[in-house]
């Protein structure tokens, strides 16, 4: 049962939650769609490490420090939404099929059908010399071993700090606003697609599909751990698993930097100098 709140409450949660979400989506359509762009066009792979840092740091501050703040205010309706979310019907049917061994075998079946997808989709990469991705990601792919790093870091960090924010701390703060704990979560994985604006329309409706099933898998298991663990299985199986299986980028060591090299004026060719290419000796 979620707790009764007065309209003090109500009001400084929608407050809170108008900025939260007003700073998240104006960044992600603005500030995220532009350097996606920028980074898009770079060649050099110090800049798109440099990036690929700059978006780790920000991600980790941004949405782990917003989830963390979130949580801190919101803690004691993080149970009570969960238990309510579970007593819905469909979960609730969900819930007790799951508790009678067929969560189990359903496990192992998806995790057999995500290796064996996988292995087909390389497969089938190698052979028509493409990955097909949903959403305008393929500049994201890590073309070395150093981005592979970076790639990973990106996935783990993204399967943290997004499932705290987008399906324990947000949806806590919009239940204490509408009061509804279907609405709340429903709104909050809306947001995670629409943050996703710089994959285009494409990338936005895969990243909200996934936020709904990321969300059915936390609310019918209760824990925030698993739908942390998929989450990452899911960004590094893009951002690791394929660039390796299928571009072998973890055999490319990375751009070497030479030391520039002196400008020496060319010598001014003499009458009797051979022409360029001519052997001076023969």
């Amino acid at each position: 049962m979620l707790p009764e709140l007065g309209w003090m409450p109500r009001l400084a949660a929608a407050l809170l939650a108008l900025g939260l979400l007003t700073l998240l989506v104006v960044r992600a359509v603005r500030k995220d769609r532009r350097e996606f762009s920028r980074f898009r066009r770079y060649r050099s792979t110090a800049r798109r490490q440099g990036m690929m840092r700059r978006w780790l740091i920000e991600s980790f501050v941004l949405f782990g420090g917003s989830a963390a703040l979130v949580l801190v205010l919101t803690w004691p309706v993080v149970t009570p939404l969960l238990s309510a979310a579970q007593a819905i019907a469909p979960i609730a049917w969900l819930r007790d099929a799951l508790a009678g061994g067929l969560g189990f075998a359903l496990l192992i079946g998806f995790g057999l059908g995500v290796v064996l997808l996988t292995w087909l989709g390389v497969r089938s990469a190698r052979r028509e010399g493409g990955v097909i991705m949903l959403g305008d990601i393929a500049a994201l792919l890590p073309r070395n071993r150093p981005e592979l790093g970076w790639g990973a870091a990106l996935s783990v960090n993204a399967g943290i700090v997004e499932e705290l924010l987008f399906r324990l701390a947000l949806p806590a703060l919009l239940v204490i606003v509408t009061g509804e704990p279907l609405s709340a979560f429903l709104l909050a994985a809306l947001v995670f697609g629409a943050l996703h604006a710089y994959q285009g329309w494409v990338g936005v409706v895969a990243t909200t599909v996934v936020g709904v099933l990321l969300t059915v898998l936390y609310v019918a298991s209760g824990s925030i751990v698993l739908a942390m663990l998929v989450h990452a299985l899911f960004d590094l199986r893009t951002l690791v698993v394929i660039p390796v299986a299928v571009y072998r980028v973890h055999a490319v060591p990375g751009t070497v930097r030479f030391p520039k090299p002196l400008a020496v004026a060319a010598p001014t060719p003499s009458r009797d100098s051979p022409p360029d290419g001519a052997d001076s000796e023969g």
